[in-house]
């Protein structure tokens, strides 16, 4: 079970990650495009991945690819979804 810590590390990062994509969850929640279940399970599946640190580097970078996420990303699939539900 990931500590508190931890988790408090990846919900800023998927939160981070979906900024970076141009997507508000909270407003995703509040519109119906995301359930709360659902973005608690986006974290939980980003506190699986191997990439946290790259992840942070990836989002400070200058000059990144804004279109999608790192190949590695546990949530690529849904902030896609997202972005496609006009969100």
């Amino acid at each position: 079970m990931p500590t508190e810590t931890r988790l408090h590390r990846h919900e800023r990062l998927v939160h981070r990650m979906a900024d970076a994509q141009g997507l508000d969850l909270d407003e995703a929640v509040l519109r119906g495009h995301l359930t709360p279940g659902a973005l608690d399970d986006a974290v939980l599946a980003c506190t699986g991945c191997d990439h946290p640190c790259d992840c942070a580097v990836w989002l400070e970078a200058p000059g990144r690819d804004t279109d999608g996420t790192p190949d590695y990303c546990r949530n690529g699939g849904l902030f896609a979804r997202l972005s496609g539900a006009g969100q």
